[in-house]
């Protein structure tokens, strides 16, 4: 099953420091600040409620939770601040509620690289119990509880170093409908996180970022890779072994005849076949230029051809189930561009010297990764390190 995942937090702030942990994780990620269609794989919205009555935050909960569930999510992030501000118990409830009678809350607000720690259920802000700290004084949501079971009247546990993530979450499930974790390190939250993974659908992780982090990797190594669409124009030997080396990498490779590119229908029903292929296998897709050249084919023929077919590729898939595109030469970069009513790249980082990496502006794959590289430049591995690149967004 293919993973959708909602956020759910109290303000803006919150909402955006953990759906960024997603995007760190190369999760297609939106926030959204009015409920609208999407087909990206993490939503993350804020109900605006820490300082609202209890029962009309409750309320809004309710109200975005059941939205991000008919819209197909099915794994859901209750988002809360670190030190308790905001209505916790209450939202936390409205969130068991609206989601599945079979949920479980799994509580643990630490976020160890800012201070936050849990400690026998108590939370702490630089060891000291946040009740105790200056956010006791807070003008609009003070803090007069550090102890998250009695808040929430949920019983709390700690995962042994050595107890295995079927363990624990074999025991969290045993514990009721919510359950308080501690944790004190980054080592405690990962332990938490593949727990919580093993639980599936049913689990509600209730945290701050520092939770959400290795939920976002978790998840997504739980995932299949999506497939990028690689496009070489380039009769280069260099271009050519840069091909073989992706198709040797597990690409599903096509390299279409002159008479295929040259008539409308018979492009039409290839591109038909690879569409059908695509979604049989989720390779990510190898474009190359024939070599046949007894055919007098105009010189932009294959890079429209190509750019035309990757469109049709995007625009075929859900958002978010490519990776994303590489493309050799000059030609071949210009036409995909075009195709996809793009204006421009956001230039990010480099692959290797000379094969930059970016995210494409405008147009219907906006913020699509995109590697543009010259057909006779780089060593054999650099389509497959481009490929590598771009499903691993380690550039953003």
């Amino acid at each position: 099953m293919t993973l959708r995942i909602g956020i759910v937090a109290d303000d803006l702030t919150g909402a955006s420091d953990t759906a960024v942990q997603f995007v760190r994780a190369g999760w297609d990620t939106e926030l959204q600040l009015r409920p609208r269609d999407t087909r990206a794989s993490v939503v993350a919205v804020t109900t605006d409620s820490r300082n609202l009555p209890a029962r009309v935050a409750a309320d809004a909960v309710t109200s975005a939770v059941k939205r991000l569930r008919d819209a197909g999510i099915n794994r859901l992030y209750k988002k809360i601040d670190s030190t308790l501000r905001g209505h916790v118990r209450d939202e936390v409830q409205a969130a068991l509620e609206s989601w599945s009678p079979r949920a479980i809350a799994i509580v643990c607000p630490a976020f160890p690289a800012s201070g936050r720690t849990v400690v026998g259920g108590e939370v702490r802000v630089n060891n000291v119990p946040v009740a105790e700290t200056a956010f006791r004084n807070d003008p609009v949501t003070p803090v007069t509880e550090s102890h998250l079971p009695a808040l929430l009247g949920a019983p709390s546990v700690a995962a042994p170093p050595g107890e295995t993530p079927a363990d624990f979450a074999a025991r969290l499930q045993r514990s009721g409908r919510t359950v308080v974790v501690d944790a004190v390190t980054d080592d405690d939250l990962k332990r938490l996180a593949e727990a919580v993974a093993l639980i599936g659908g049913d689990a509600i992780p209730v945290g701050s970022a520092g939770l959400a982090q290795h939920l976002a990797l978790i998840w997504r190594a739980a995932e299949q890779p999506a497939p990028a669409v690689v496009i070489v124009t380039s009769l280069q030997d260099v271009a050519r072994r840069q091909a073989a080396a992706v198709e040797a990498a597990g690409a599903f490779r096509y390299e279409p005849g002159p008479d295929e590119l040259i008539d409308d229908r018979a492009w039409a029903r290839a591109s038909a076949r690879i569409l059908d292929r695509l979604d049989e296998s989720n390779s990510t897709l190898l474009l190359t230029a024939t070599m046949d050249r007894s055919r007098d084919l105009p010189s932009t023929l294959i890079p429209n051809r190509f750019a035309e077919l990757a469109a049709r590729v995007i625009a075929h898939r859900p958002r978010g189930s490519i990776a994303g595109l590489a493309v050799t030469g000059g030609d071949g970069a210009r036409a995909l561009v075009d195709a996809l009513g793009a204006t421009g790249v956001a230039l990010r980082d480099e692959v290797m010297t000379g094969v930059p990496i970016g995210t494409l502006l405008g147009g219907v794959a906006e913020g699509l990764p995109v590697v543009t590289k010259a057909g006779g430049f780089g060593s054999e591995n650099a389509l497959v390190l481009a490929v590598r690149a771009i499903r691993d967004r380690r550039f953003a």
